[in-house]
């Protein structure tokens, strides 16, 4: 006869596994921070960690020291064991392939980026991503046999675990998870890739303890992800975030979304590539783009400044709907640095509801094209947070 355990162990382990999701998520914490995080006491806190500690399940790292005096000794932080478990993370973007390998203490294994082409359909970009992750194991000497879960960010609106809202995203979206899933036996959940990479700023980069940030991710589209209380925003459609198809002249240019006017077609590299050869300056792809406006070659600056105040315009409703804190931008375009970054906070401190006293810090993202990888790291992460580590594990 099987005993049931009684009210405290049940206690006990609901106390546990809400502090081993903590840690599966954020990383990394001080004991300090997962007082904050759990609610839970100093004492009974302090007593699950000695415990898993000696279980092994989780370690305590001490500080680095940097040699600077005066803020006091750092804290030492626990993370979970790097030994328990891998996840991996995939992009798969429109012309190429980026891989991240972790292990559940948000440790980073191994990375790599591959091209793919454009007219590549599911079933070769699958196969792709497969023989990147099969190349970073054997170059890396990575197990997998403690591999748990892997995630996958694509373009198109997706509503997460590899479902779409739309038909074409659908049966791509499908057709990659189930692909993988053979390969590799575990889990896998899909999302936005451009969203991911919001998820990935929350996690680890710029928005990283910001309660409610918006991420803009401008590259070669123009895509993004809303952070609300601490969640990834997916939307009641799975749209939440595209940023890029928020139209700007209703009259406009079709896009392929089905509206008029959207913000991409204005602002994509592309775009601005165009507008300065009608302005009689070459410019050969968007990193030159970047280069020219950063020194200071008046039309390409001016492109840039009219593009990002476009930018700023949008974010402005943006601010207005959500009050986020913080707003980060990536992709290729965010490495012009303040010269996009000023023109999109003069817009929103003109349109934003001028007389509300608040500040909203817009600061380039941290991480450049393994923004979506990473976040498929963490989407993976979190999607292993709620399934409990402890099955089979007696607590005393």
């Amino acid at each position: 006869m099987i005993e049931r355990p009684d009210a405290m162990q049940r206690v006990r382990r609901a106390h546990t596994e809400t502090l081993l999701a903590q840690l599966r998520s954020a990383g990394p914490l001080s004991r300090a921070e997962l007082i904050r995080l759990t609610g839970l006491s100093r004492t009974t806190l302090f007593d699950i960690i000695g415990d898993l500690i000696a279980r092994g399940v989780i370690i305590e790292r001490e500080p680095e020291l940097t040699g600077q005096r005066g803020r006091g000794r750092p804290s030492s932080t626990v993370s979970l064991n790097p030994s328990a478990g891998r996840i991996i993370g995939i992009d798969l973007a429109r012309a190429g392939i980026t891989v991240v390998v972790a292990t559940l203490s948000h440790d980073i294994l191994a990375r790599g980026t591959r091209a793919v082409a454009l007219t590549a359909g599911p079933a070769r970009r699958a196969d792709a991503a497969a023989r990147l992750i099969d190349d970073l194991v054997r170059e890396h000497a990575i197990d997998l046999r403690a591999l748990e879960a892997i995630g996958i960010g694509l373009p198109g609106l997706l509503t997460g675990r590899g479902r779409a809202a739309d038909g074409n995203s659908a049966g791509a979206a499908k057709q990659i998870s189930a692909r993988i899933h053979e390969r590799y036996g575990v889990t896998v959940t899909a999302d936005n890739n451009s969203r991911l990479a919001a998820l990935a700023e929350g996690t680890w980069g710029a928005a990283r303890g910001v309660r409610d940030a918006v991420y803009v991710r401008w590259g070669d589209g123009v895509g993004g992800g809303f952070i609300v209380d601490g969640q990834l925003a997916r939307g009641a459609h799975g749209a939440a975030g595209e940023i890029g198809h928020v139209s700007v002249e209703a009259d406009g240019d079709p896009c392929p979304c089905g509206g008029r006017g959207c913000l991409e077609l204005h602002i994509r590299p592309a775009a601005l590539i165009e507008q300065c050869a009608r302005r009689g300056v070459t410019v050969r792809d968007p990193a030159d783009l970047v280069a020219q406006a950063h020194a200071g070659e008046p039309a390409v600056r001016e492109v840039v400044h009219r593009a990002a105040a476009l930018l700023g315009r949008v974010l402005a409703g943006a601010v207005v709907q959500l009050d986020p804190g913080r707003i980060a931008i990536g992709g290729v375009m965010a490495q012009a640095g303040d010269t996009i970054l000023e023109p999109v906070r003069a817009e929103i401190a003109r349109l934003a509801i001028p007389r509300h006293p608040r500040h909203v810090e817009v600061v380039t993202a941290q991480f450049g094209d393994e923004g979506g990888a990473m976040g498929a790291v963490a989407a993976a992460l979190r999607l292993t947070a709620s399934e409990s580590l402890l099955p089979d594990l007696p607590l005393a």
